[in-house]
């Protein structure tokens, strides 16, 4: 195998016997898990299961407890220091759960900030770069909404924002807390939509999500965690079963299945 081969098969996450943990709370053990290029990942879990705990970790703004973790051959901790922070972020995009916008500021400033991983120090955002931020806002169906003062949009306008900045930043790893928080049905569709695009253009989507539905039809994998350590991974064929989702959630649930997609309901 040469140098090119060993970086096409390279995983763009990879962990192994990983362990984290929170407050006294294990999230992970032993947890041996990775994300090639062009899939789509669903982590799934009850409230407080540690999704949201594992994507920041994964994105570097927490240490894992034990066990390695390495972002397209870089390992953490090591990569979030010194030069290798921009390079990060040019191959690894977070979505945090929640936005905050202390600041007035306008929508295309906002999205404008996902260049900054491609821009010397002191350079200014180029007229590529405002191509590229325009397109991100029109891909969230925020085309017209460049001008508009950011402390003016809806929660579900906001998120689409949040979603348009890290689009516009071009990562090929996707880490994504709760990205459907605050969408009406139609834009939850689309925004999976665009997800799936994204993933059959190369890209790797690792997403928290709460409707299993969702990750059933989307998603080509998943991650379940059970809140005690134990984890559950693989293809969501086989993961996302009504048998795996009754225990994950404690409560009972059944499979249904129309014009070829599962669903899940109580049972």
């Amino acid at each position: 195998m040469n140098g090119n081969d060993s970086a096409m098969n390279m995983p763009l996450l990879e962990a192994r016997q990983l362990e984290v943990n929170i407050g006294g709370h294990r999230i992970c053990r032993d947890l041996d898990w990775r994300v090639d290029a062009g899939s789509l990942w669903a982590i799934l879990g009850r409230n407080g299961a540690g999704k949201s705990t594992l994507l920041a970790t994964i994105a570097g703004l927490r240490a894992q407890d034990n066990g390695q973790l390495s972002v397209a051959g870089l390992a953490l901790p090591q990569a979030r220091q010194g030069a290798g922070a921009r390079a990060m972020a040019r191959v690894r995009g977070y979505l945090s759960q929640h936005q905050i916008d202390p600041f007035a500021s306008t929508v295309i400033e906002t999205v404008l900030v996902g260049r900054h991983p491609h821009l010397g120090r002191w350079d200014w955002e180029s007229a590529d770069d405002h191509r590229i931020a325009g397109s991100a806002l029109n891909e969230v169906d925020l085309g017209g909404f460049a001008e508009r003062e950011v402390q003016t949009l809806s929660g579900g306008e906001r998120q689409r924002l949040a979603v348009a900045q890290l689009l516009a930043q071009q990562p090929q790893l996707f880490l994504l807390d709760e990205p459907l928080t605050h969408l009406d049905l139609s834009h939850q569709v689309a925004m999976m939509d665009l997800f799936a695009r994204r993933a059959a253009a190369g890209a790797a989507i690792v997403a928290a999500l709460h409707d299993p539905g969702f990750a059933a039809r989307y998603c080509s994998q998943a991650l379940l965690l059970f809140g005690n350590g134990e984890w559950l991974a693989g293809p969501a064929d086989e993961v996302i079963t009504a048998t795996n989702l009754t225990r994950l959630y404690g409560h009972p649930l059944r499979e249904l299945c129309a014009d070829g997609h599962r669903w899940f309901v109580p049972g």
